[in-house]
């Protein structure tokens, strides 16, 4: 590097945002995720010691230290260390990496860390191809990633891998990342008059969501863009805080895990009948952008499954709101959602309509019997085989009933409807309980 690269490099880091300034350089500089880097535990001594013979995939939000742990490890390492983004690099730069750790190995006996960030975002054919240079220990691989391992990694490369998974940060170490920025000379505002009020200062942690990168890049925007006082104290209020982060971060991806584990526990709320949980979760989905529609197709998935008969009404209601929503579209579509939403998760809940997969079941298991011959069509062949011949028909009867059976012989007496106590079908149970 001559002098002219090392004025740039020194350019671009003092001019790098707050964030990246304010990254940790050793593990005592490390805020929170306390369980997996603590001082004693297992991840921190093997780093310390540099002894880190096995790859590594990070999972947690952003935010929470990913990024930053993998560079302290490669701070504390003498393996050489190479970062890729599975976002912007494919199979041909990962051969390329691998050729160098190849020669890197043969002429120098230097082992080669590999840090890829969101390694969830390759396909499977591009993580098979790290497998043979970790199985050989060629590569040592950190992968960290926002999504579950489990379903976004492939097995093969999770069986070799120990996984650490990191939590959004606590206010408590989103505080102390906060102070240290604004007493650091070199990095932070250590060198300046910057003065926050106990509300801005509350509302920056707060409104960052357990991320340290949005955090800090909301005190940035606050300092940057507030005028120094007479004798230079740049002051935040409530309302500048207010100004630079003005919506709490949402941690939510449509197509992956956040996706599917918000649904869940909306679906789980309006089933427990807790209106209160299920508007929190159907608020994070709007506020974070999920599709309507897809909230909607659940609620009446919901209205059959988990109320039923318990409420017909249910099912009419979620219609008509996927119907108005149809019609009215965002912001006021938001109306008719939540109308089904609550008239959901208040109903009475009964899931008799699974009854239908014991009748289900039981064809699998047996295969389908014969229509009885009393029940078969009358209009076709009742005089050459007697089709239908036998059949009582209700309406002739008093109550409008009689006794007959509709089952097969084979499987006459099973009981696959099992109406609750509940709201509409306990009704439904004492009329049908009365005809026995």
């Amino acid at each position: 590097m001559d002098l002219f690269d090392h004025a740039m490099q020194e350019n671009i880091k003092r001019e790098a945002p707050l964030a990246a300034r304010m990254r940790p350089r050793t593990l005592d500089e490390f805020v929170g995720q306390e369980d997996i880097i603590g001082e004693g535990r297992l991840l921190r001594r093997a780093v310390e010691a540099d002894r880190l013979f096995s790859s590594i995939i990070l999972w947690g939000p952003p935010g929470a230290g990913k990024t930053t742990l993998a560079r302290l490890i490669a701070n504390y390492s003498k393996s050489y260390f190479s970062t890729m983004s599975a976002v912007m690099a494919g199979k041909s730069e990962l051969r390329e990496v691998i050729d160098e750790a190849r020669e890197r190995r043969r002429m120098q006996n230097k082992r080669t860390i590999l840090f890829v960030d969101e390694v969830h975002r390759w396909n499977k054919a591009q993580q098979d191809a790290l497998l043979p240079s970790i199985e050989t220990g060629l590569i040592i691989l950190i992968g960290a990633t926002t999504q579950n391992p489990y379903f976004d990694v492939i097995p093969a490369l999770v069986s070799r891998s120990r996984i650490f998974t990191l939590k959004p940060l606590d206010e408590i170490a989103l505080g102390e990342i906060l102070d240290r920025t604004l007493k650091d000379e070199e990095r932070g505002y250590g060198n300046r008059k910057v003065e926050l009020t106990d509300e801005a200062r509350q509302h920056l942690i707060g409104m960052s969501n357990g991320d340290a990168r949005s955090l800090l890049n909301a005190l940035e925007l606050a300092v940057e863009s507030t005028r120094p006082e007479e004798d230079g104290t740049v002051r935040i209020d409530l309302q500048s805080a207010q100004d630079s982060i003005q919506q709490r971060a949402v941690h939510y991806d449509k197509n992956m895990d956040e996706h599917y584990d918000t649904i869940s526990a909306f679906i789980k709320s309006v089933r427990g009948s807790d209106p209160d949980a299920a508007l929190y979760w159907l608020a994070k989905m709007l506020k974070a952008g999920e599709e309507p529609r897809f909230i909607l197709r659940r609620l009446l998935i919901l209205a059959g499954e988990d109320i039923g008969l318990a409420d017909p009404q249910a099912l009419q209601v979620a219609s008509a709101a996927a119907y108005a929503f149809e019609y009215v579209g965002l912001p006021e579509g938001i109306y008719p959602i939540v109308e089904a939403t609550l008239y959901c998760a208040t109903a009475p809940k009964s899931n008799s309509a699974t009854g239908y997969f014991k009748a289900a079941k039981l064809i699998e298991e047996q295969g389908a019997k014969p229509v009885p011959i009393h029940l078969m069509d009358a209009n076709r062949d009742a005089k050459g085989f007697g089709h239908g011949q036998e059949y009582k028909y209700p309406h002739n009867f008093p109550g409008h009933w009689v006794e007959q059976h509709y089952l097969p012989d084979e499987v006459k007496g099973q009981k696959f409807y099992e109406p609750s106590e509940e709201g509409r079908e306990k009704e439904v149970k004492k009329r049908m309980e009365g005809l026995k």
